[in-house]
C-alpha cells in the first residue's frame, strides 16, 4: 500500500490502478481520479503564480505582507478587496470582518459575547488563521510575539486570543492602507 496523507494520494492511487485483484471498471476510476486530482494541482500551481505576480505589482499587498500572520494570498487579497475610504475606523472596519464580539448588555453589566461573524467570511477567516500561526508560536523571545500577546496568552485560551490578534491585526490593515503607511513592528517581549 502507500503512506497515508492527502500528498500521498497519488501514489495510492497508481497502486490502486495497478492491483489486478481489483475489477477493470474499479481500475479505471482510480485513474480517471488520478488525473483529475493532476489537473487539479496544475491549475493550483497557475493560480499561486498568478497570484504572487499580482502581489509582486501590488505596492499595498507588498506593504500588508510585512504583518505577521499575513502572508501574499492574505494580504493581496486585502489590497483587491478592502476600500478603507469606506470605514470610519479600524474599529469598524473589523465589525465589518465580524471579528468583534456581540454585546449582551443589561441593567448596566456589560457582557461580550461571540464574535458577530458578519462581513465577509474570506477575509474574517485569512485573518483568524494568520493569527492562529502567530499565537502558535507566540513564546517570550520570539520575534512574532509582542508583550500585549503574551500577556493575553496568560489570561485567555488560545483560539480567544488568536480571534483578538486578528482583530488587532484587521485594526493595523485600516490604518495602513488608510494612511499608507508602512508597517512598524511592535517591541519584543523580553
Amino acid at each position: 500500500m502507500a503512506a497515508k496523507g492527502t500528498v500521498n494520494v497519488i501514489a495510492l492511487l497508481s497502486v490502486l490502478t495497478a492491483d489486478s485483484s481489483l475489477p477493470a471498471a474499479a481500475q479505471a476510476m482510480f485513474e480517471q481520479m488520478g488525473a483529475h486530482i493532476d489537473a487539479l494541482n496544475q491549475r493550483v500551481r497557475a493560480l499561486d503564480g498568478e497570484l504572487a505576480a499580482l502581489h509582486k505589482a501590488n505596492p499595498v499587498s507588498q506593504l500588508l505582507a510585512e504583518i505577521s500572520g499575513i502572508g501574499p494570498i492574505g494580504a493581496i487579497t486585502m489590497a483587491l478587496t478592502v476600500e478603507p475610504r469606506n470605514f470610519a475606523s479600524g474599529r469598524h472596519f473589523a465589525a465589518w470582518l465580524g471579528l468583534t464580539p456581540k454585546e449582551h448588555s443589561t441593567g448596566g453589566k456589560q457582557r461580550m459575547g461571540k464574535i458577530s461573524k458578519a462581513g465577509n467570511e474570506r477575509l474574517r477567516q485569512l485573518l483568524v488563521v494568520g493569527a492562529t500561526s502567530v499565537v502558535r508560536f507566540a513564546k517570550p523571545g520570539s520575534t512574532s510575539a509582542s508583550a500585549w500577546l503574551l500577556q493575553l496568552l496568560e489570561r485567555k485560551p488560545r483560539k480567544l486570543a488568536a480571534v483578538a490578534l486578528a482583530n488587532k491585526t484587521a485594526q493595523i490593515i485600516w490604518a495602513m492602507m488608510s494612511r499608507g503607511e508602512a508597517y512598524r513592528r511592535q517591541p519584543v517581549a523580553a
